[in-house]
């Protein structure tokens, strides 16, 4: 009798992330590490250099994000209809990395408005196709592995960046003008890495079903649009009650120099958080592979309503450095996560335009959230916009909670 056959020799390999993930995680490294070297020192050019308010910073950072998020729902609809994600995805990167370091030139507040703005658009441009081809190219089961390791490279960038920054600021002794106009380093490598490491399929036509096979309602009733749209409105609607909680991560950068982190620390501050989210964002996105999509999410926002009134209610500098720690473990939890469940939630042909509706809600929340907390800030102090912001994060909880149910995992 002979014994039965062991575990496929290829059962290993098959768990690995498909090739396009990999690269398009490398796109992103590179590009973070570009933007990283600029975000966190940012504000405090606005503010010190450039002579502007909170609320500006705010109204920066809002109507940047709101417009990267209208045009994530236009680039999604265009990802959906076309045969080819990559192109758009190239085009949309291309108009970020030459433009962001330009804010190195900047005489004045509105300059850098209309730089992030067009960085922004770069942004809108590229997220819903590029979110899209990691959804085509990875298996169901990985999917949220797949997520979380594009933002942990991601991450990794958001740490690489500062780490340059801070050792050109303390050690290299450069303004910060010369700084952002490094950016455009990494920017290139980026450009190189998207055009000659991913790889994409041209999408064919799905097969007609064969003679005599029953239709699958299933299948019928996720190809439709409405139904689609459908299934993420509660979701969407519950991300974007979180969303008008969820200001600028610039007002946390400010809050730090308030309480006496130096300046010179604030790029090193931010390294450490990114590390926390590049170290945990894998494992976060394959645990709700396990343990479900909403589950995740749930924890997430907890953390971050916690984290937040933890901010408004800091009074020492040591205590920053905790509170950022403990902000990366909620980005750890929910950044791929939260796509994931996107995907979960539509059919493949309504992908695109998904991730364009998931952007749409999250980023025109930003504006009145960064305006309101900005204005919240000069008038009242930090206590009362962080506990605004925790309690519409735990809101937002109870929402999703109550009114999204965790979806059945597809197979294919």
């Amino acid at each position: 009798m002979k014994p039965e056959p062991g575990p496929s020799p290829t059962t290993k390999s098959d768990r690995r992330l498909p090739r396009a993930v990999f690269w398009l995680g490398v796109v992103s490294l590179a590009t973070d590490a570009s933007s990283e070297m600029i975000y966190p020192l940012l504000p405090l050019f606005l503010v010190s250099v450039l002579g502007a308010g909170q609320e500006f910073v705010g109204a920066i950072e809002g109507a940047a994000e709101a417009l990267a998020s209208l045009l994530k729902l236009v680039s999604g609809r265009l990802a959906d209809r076309a045969r080819r994600k990559k192109p758009l995805t190239i085009f949309g990167y291309g108009i970020s990395s030459t433009v962001r370091p330009l804010v190195g030139l900047a005489t004045a507040p509105w300059m850098v408005l209309a730089i992030r703005l067009t960085d922004r658009v770069g942004k809108g441009l590229r997220s819903s196709p590029r979110d899209a081809l990691i959804a085509d190219a990875t298996p169901a089961d990985r999917r949220g592995r797949a997520f979380g390791f594009h933002r942990a490279m991601d991450n990794t960038g958001a740490m690489i960046g500062p780490a340059i920054a801070t050792a050109l600021l303390v050690w290299g002794h450069l303004t910060l003008r010369t700084i952002f106009l490094l950016a455009i380093v990494p920017g290139v490598v980026a450009m190189i890495a998207l055009v000659g490491g991913v790889r994409e399929r041209a999408r064919e036509p799905s097969p007609p079903p064969s003679p005599g096979a029953a239709p699958d309602p299933a299948a019928l009733l996720r190809a439709h649009p409405r139904t689609n749209e459908r299934a993420l409105a509660p979701y969407l609607a519950a991300l974007t009650l979180f969303a008008l909680g969820n200001a600028s991560d610039a007002f946390l950068l400010l809050r730090a120099q308030a309480l006496g982190v130096a300046a010179g620390l604030i790029p090193a501050l931010w390294l450490l958080h990114n590390a926390v989210k590049a170290a945990l964002s894998t494992k976060g996105g394959a645990l709700s592979d396990r343990l479900g999509r909403r589950r995740l999410i749930l924890c997430g926002w907890v953390v971050y309503g916690l984290t937040y009134l933890g901010f408004g209610l800091a009074h020492s500098a040591w205590q920053i450095w905790i509170l950022f720690c403990v902000y990366g473990i909620y980005y750890s939890l929910v950044e791929g996560t939260e796509k994931a469940l996107v995907v979960d939630l539509v059919g493949p042909s309504f992908r695109g335009r998904a991730f364009g509706l998931y952007y749409a809600v999250v980023g025109l929340a930003a504006l009145p959230a960064s305006l309101g907390f900005g204005w919240l800030a000069d008038h009242y102090g930090a206590l009362v916009p962080f506990s605004v912001s925790a309690a519409l994060a735990l809101s937002a909880a109870v929402l999703l909670w109550w009114r999204v149910a965790e979806p059945a995992r597809p197979t294919e």
